[in-house]
């Protein structure tokens, strides 16, 4: 699988940056995003999930795009390839690749993965990294989805590790930046557990069917989780300052679970959490994305243990957004990214964004145009004191005709207006996984 995915073969500096319309002048700060972009080619094609981390960031001030810069993170894999030393500080274990997520912890930018290596520190500009396991206070892997709780600071992560197949971890990051909780969860099969959610009361934990398979590392995948119709499908609810012992699982029907959107106490006792669903995961032979994901409403009751599922919107969709102040509580807007109908990775036909209002059902759709792609969007409010809604979503956009990428800026309010500003970029930033906006403090 190469074509909108191939990777960028260069580390690139732009400054003082064209701008298409008005960049509001509140935004002072920087959008960063991570992805997946192997140095060298590897053999058997580029795995979307797979190979060196590459973090994209983009800064803005008084309604300027004040400069563009990639780069790779510093492993030692990475480092040898570029004939340059691999970034300092301590490692865990062999494999120090990290690619998924850029992520606000204690103020400070870190580049994080999951089931591996230690988080990586990224200085203001991108040119100075640290590999940075929370001033030694972090013991084992983390994630590539940690939450902050906007109400307590703290940063939630449920981590595991491929070679640990019968343990989960729940590890808490403190809003200084350091791990002042990690208690393990029993498991069995090593489950993949991308993502996790909060609520006032509990830590949601998705323990699903896609499960280590050394059938596949026997067979030369170099992605090693599938499909594991033996493995129980179950939600669990872990008191926020609980131990495992105290966990109420759920049974799901059999499902997976790459991002949660949100949850939510209920006033009647139970848990409500949103989620992508597909109905499996990585069951064919290959490992391939097998089913499309859609838009789904769970509803977890500790009192009978199940979980009742109801569809939101049946439209293929994945990276859901919220306005983040309102993770673990009630909430009321969703944005998601289209899926083409076919699951083709190369995303074709993957032209727009979706907002839901949970509260009336009510899906409007902002059309990029054909052969324009757009990834992951964030949201940003106005203000500190501004409603949820009140704010822009802004994210990459590739034009798949061109080769080309657009760093496009929308009302969330007129979300089918054209955008306010968009940052033409001449060349094309693969589609990646997650970001964030980074306000200068």
């Amino acid at each position: 699988m190469i074509g909108i995915h191939e990777p960028m073969r260069e580390e690139l500096t732009l400054q003082d940056l064209a701008v298409i319309g008005s960049i509001p002048t509140q935004l002072d700060g920087r959008y960063l995003k991570m992805g997946a972009n192997p140095v060298r080619p590897a053999s058997g094609g580029h795995n979307w999930f797979l190979g060196d981390g590459m973090v994209h960031g983009l800064a803005i001030k008084d309604g300027k795009a004040l400069w563009y810069r990639n780069r790779w993170i510093g492993s030692r894999t990475a480092a040898a390839a570029l004939g340059r030393p691999a970034a300092p500080g301590p490692r865990r274990g062999a494999n120090d690749t990290v690619n998924t997520n850029v992520v606000d912890i204690g103020g400070r930018a870190f580049a994080v993965v999951e089931a591996g290596s230690f988080p990586v520190e990224l200085s203001d500009t991108l040119e100075t990294q640290r590999y940075n396991p929370f001033e030694g206070t972090l013991a084992g892997s983390f994630t590539g989805h940690p939450h902050r709780d906007p109400i307590t600071g703290e940063t939630h992560a449920i981590a595991y590790d491929g070679r640990v197949w019968d343990a989960i971890r729940h590890v808490v990051v403190s809003a200084a930046g350091k791990v002042v909780r990690d208690v393990p969860i029993a498991v069995q099969h090593g489950p993949c557990v991308h993502d996790c959610a909060i609520t006032a009361r509990f830590v949601i934990v998705l323990d699903l069917p896609v499960t280590f398979s050394m059938r596949a590392v026997l067979a030369g995948h170099r992605f090693p989780f599938r499909w594991n119709s033996a493995h129980r499908a179950r939600v669990g609810l872990l008191p926020r300052h609980g131990r495992a012992t105290d966990i109420v699982w759920c049974d799901v029907e059999p499902c997976f679970v790459f991002h949660a959107v949100n949850a939510f106490d209920g006033e009647d006792g139970r848990v409500i959490l949103d989620v992508i669903a597909y109905p499996t995961m990585f069951a064919s032979e290959g490992g391939e994305l097998d089913t499309l994901g859609r838009l789904e409403r769970w509803t977890l009751d500790p009192t009978t243990q199940r979980v009742e599922r109801r569809v939101l919107d049946q439209a293929a969709q994945e990276f859901p957004r919220i306005d983040e102040r309102r993770f673990g509580q009630r909430y009321r807007y969703a944005y998601t990214v289209s899926v083409p109908a076919d699951g083709n990775p190369q995303l074709a036909g993957a032209t727009t964004l979706y907002k839901h209002d949970l509260e009336t059902g009510e899906r409007r759709v902002h059309p990029f145009g054909e052969h324009h792609v757009p990834g992951e969007f964030v949201f940003v409010p106005a203000s500190e004191g501004a409603g949820e809604d009140e704010g822009w979503l802004m994210g990459f956009v590739i034009d798949t005709a061109h080769e080309t990428t657009d760093f496009a800026i929308l009302d969330a309010r007129s979300f089918e207006a054209p955008p306010m500003a968009i940052v033409r970029l001449g060349h094309r930033i693969p589609p990646g996984f997650h970001g964030n906006w980074f306000p200068m403090p």
